[in-house]
């Protein structure tokens, strides 16, 4: 009873935070839409944005749909809550088009009712369990270590590419680093509910935290400036997910308890199903 009631809490805090972090989402996005980028420190996207007291309510409300995030995963496992973040995408897109006076098609909402069927299996047929938020430090620095060069290498190939496709890539760049930042609240929040306040400022994963969600920060900014929100977001929202679903698995040892052929196969769909969902919503908003 007491594991079904903080499963429950955790999907509660994860659909506010994905709310949330739409509304803050689409505030940042139009801010980088109407900033100038003349090559000069004042043109350029970050310095332009943070000089704009509406950017820091919309950061502020970001920062309140990632301490809701924090809350949903004190209550529930990585492989729960990530699922549940997608969702920002379908709270985002109505945003922006509202904003944009524009429709949403029939189409985009049936994908989007595909995006929820998929999360819903994906929560409830795979019912986690959850891992160790405080595994070896060597499985910490392969990963960082891999992670590190692999996002270096694809955000340096964003630079020469033509606006839609650099926004692509920095958005796969700012989700994978939030992907990170989600695995690390994880080892924090456990660290803050388990230890003393001593030892949370002592520890590394503290300041990693800091640093990593500092970096996505700025490099989501850039993927904003850098062109639609239909390039980047969907890439953003996809990516962090996925990225911390493998080191859900592979650092904190959190699994899926699915023991059938059966089951494995409805999880690959749904997981198939999400992704597929998150690009074509991308897709439909580029012909609106």
């Amino acid at each position: 009873m007491h594991e079904t009631l903080s499963t429950a809490l955790a999907i509660f805090f994860a659909l506010s935070s994905a709310l949330t972090l739409a509304w803050g989402t689409v505030v940042r996005h139009r801010i980088a839409e109407a900033a100038p980028d003349d090559g000069s420190l004042k043109g350029s996207p970050l310095w332009a944005a943070v000089t704009r007291p509406l950017w820091w309510a919309g950061t502020g409300t970001a920062l309140i749909g990632y301490g809701l995030q924090v809350v949903a995963l004190g209550f529930g496992t990585l492989l729960v809550v990530q699922p549940i973040l997608v969702l920002s995408l379908m709270f985002t897109l109505p945003l922006s088009a509202r904003y944009d006076n524009r429709r949403i098609s029939k189409s985009q909402m049936a994908w989007a009712g595909l995006l929820t069927a998929a999360v819903a299996v994906l929560v409830l047929l795979g019912n986690p369990q959850s891992g160790n938020p405080h595994p070896p430090l060597n499985r910490w620095l392969i990963s960082i270590a891999v992670g590190t060069v692999v996002l270096s290498l694809v955000a340096r190939s964003a630079v020469s590419l033509i606006r839609g496709e650099k926004a692509l890539l920095l958005g796969l760049v700012t989700g994978a680093i939030f992907g990170y930042v989600a695995v690390l609240s994880k080892a924090v929040v456990d660290i803050a509910v388990h230890a003393t306040i001593p030892v949370l400022l002592l520890s590394w994963e503290t300041y990693a935290l800091i640093f990593g969600a500092a970096l996505g920060t700025a490099v989501q900014q850039y993927s904003f400036s850098a062109g639609a929100l239909k390039n980047s977001l969907p890439a953003m929202t996809i990516g962090e997910p996925i990225v911390a679903f493998t080191l859900g698995y592979l650092v904190l040892g959190e699994k899926f308890q699915v023991d059938s052929v059966f089951g494995w196969l409805a999880m690959g769909a749904a997981l198939i199903a999400m992704i597929c969902a998150t690009v074509a919503l991308s897709r439909s908003s580029i012909k609106n």
